[in-house]
């Protein structure tokens, strides 16, 4: 993702953001429903095991843990009208009822022939249980049949309810986690997608440096590459058990695609966004390019906002958008940094008052949810889902102003920054590359990236 401000009074021209939303496995299972209780969330929240598993053909018993919380939430005050909350009560039992395949894929019929669900929409949501289900029995799991209904039953009664009543996001959203937890509704969606033998975490000790950092007051700031809409919650995933601050309170910069895209607003809703217009998009329409840049200007003071508070750690993706192959080789590798984003973002992190670190952040899950080959216009794309191992390593900060004091051109030094930056990514990534698709595993590590597992 990307922003860049301008230094004509409206203070930003646009943001060039980076998409995802897919967070994502719900699942889990023993043979009697969830546990309403608040403390059994807790539990999942900190178990690091690669998969959980609910009561598949209980998914009821998700809904009956939100009304529980609901109840107790209403009691206390007056949340049951805002729009959040309206997205905390399933909107029919169509789905969450549901006993099989037969009655989630009926479920969708009924619901288009009835006339609230659009026919594109429809077809996305049937699209998307095929397309996970593939995915998931993929793993090898004794209980994926059970995985898929629990968490395909959730995730199409949630798009479902927004398709009825839209949820709106605000410049700054910040993840909902209650009455109903979207944040870990994301989190076990997209869980038994990853393959934990076959991932690894490059330099889990700057992860718990970080960590220290923002109990201490400093913003962080992860200038990475971007390869799918589960980025977020595969992050979250590799680095739950050992750095769960970092996992849960990540903050990150989203184009308006997946806050307005129904497939993709129940996972973004559970997390820590700010939201702005993509600069790939900007011009799409003419007639709403000045309110996209409102819009963006009101998501760059949150942004500064933010950061004044101090402990504050947020990801950008400064190439604009999501990796894509070579055209000709077919090779993967993270896409050039835009180097007025990157030096935007450098200057918005030494102005907050508060000390601020920039680290490099390579991340490798592309097989999980491939992008389109090209950019889209249309809202809607094709989501391609895979089984496989996933990538994340993060490298020791680096300082604009020892690359600046050995220059003495400003613009060249910026693009020096950035390139070094680019650079540190790439080395990263090709060392997961190694790990992952070379099945290397730990061995690829090296002397600046140290790979390891940490949920094992």
């Amino acid at each position: 993702m990307i922003f860049s401000i301008s230094t004509s009074p409206s203070l930003i021209t646009s943001f060039t953001t980076a998409r995802f939303p897919t967070s994502a496995h719900l699942v889990v299972a023993s043979t009697s429903r969830i546990s309403s209780s608040v403390a059994a969330v807790a539990r999942l929240r900190r178990r690091p095991c690669p998969y959980i598993v609910f009561c598949a053909s209980k998914v009821r018993g998700m809904e009956e843990m939100v009304d529980e919380k609901k109840s107790g939430a209403a009691a206390a005050a007056t949340v049951a009208s805002s729009s959040s909350d309206r997205h905390e009560i399933s909107s029919s039992r169509i789905f969450l009822d549901a006993r099989s395949e037969q009655d989630l894929l009926i479920g969708i019929q009924k619901e288009r022939e009835a006339g609230r669900l659009p026919i594109h929409i429809a077809q996305g949501m049937e699209e998307l249980y095929q397309n996970y289900r593939n995915a998931v029995f993929q793993s090898g799991q004794p209980q994926a049949e059970e995985i898929v209904l629990s968490n395909m039953a959730i995730a199409l009664d949630r798009i479902l309810l927004d398709v009825r009543d839209p949820f709106e996001f605000s410049p700054h959203h910040e993840a909902i986690r209650e009455p109903f937890d979207y944040f870990m509704f994301g989190q076990n969606y997209i869980r038994p997608l990853i393959d934990f033998r076959n991932s690894y975490v490059g330099n889990i000790s700057i992860f718990n440096e970080m960590e220290k950092k923002l109990q201490q007051g400093e913003n962080i700031i992860l200038i990475s590459n971007h390869q799918s809409e589960a980025d977020p919650a595969v992050i979250a995933l590799l680095l739950e058990s050992t750095c769960p601050h970092i996992a849960e309170n990540l903050i990150y910069v989203a184009g308006d695609r997946v806050v307005t895209d129904p497939l993709c607003k129940p996972f973004s809703m559970g997390r820590n966004l700010l939201c702005v217009y993509s600069k790939k998009h900007m011009n799409d329409d003419p007639e709403l390019v000045d309110m996209k840049k409102r819009a963006n200007t009101k998501s760059l003071k949150e942004m500064a906002l933010l950061l004044r508070g101090g402990s504050k750690i947020i990801w950008i993706a400064p190439s604009g958008g999501r990796d894509r192959p070579d055209p000709v080789t077919k090779e993967w590798h993270p896409a050039p940094f835009d180097a007025s984003s990157v030096d935007n973002m450098r200057r918005l992190t030494e102005h907050a008052g508060n000390p601020g670190n920039i680290y490099p952040l390579a991340m490798l899950c592309y097989d999980i949810m491939p992008p389109p080959a090209q950019v889209e216009k249309e809202i809607g794309e094709k989501r391609l889902i895979s089984f496989h191992g996933t990538g994340l390593s993060v490298a020791p900060n680096i300082s604009y102003h020892e690359i600046a004091a050995a220059m003495e051109d400003t613009e060249e030094a910026k693009v020096a920054y950035t390139q070094s930056l680019y650079s540190s990514v790439n080395e990263q990534y090709n060392v997961l590359k190694s790990a992952i698709h070379g099945k290397q595993g730990l061995m690829a590590s090296t002397p600046i990236v140290s790979l390891s597992q940490p949920w094992q």
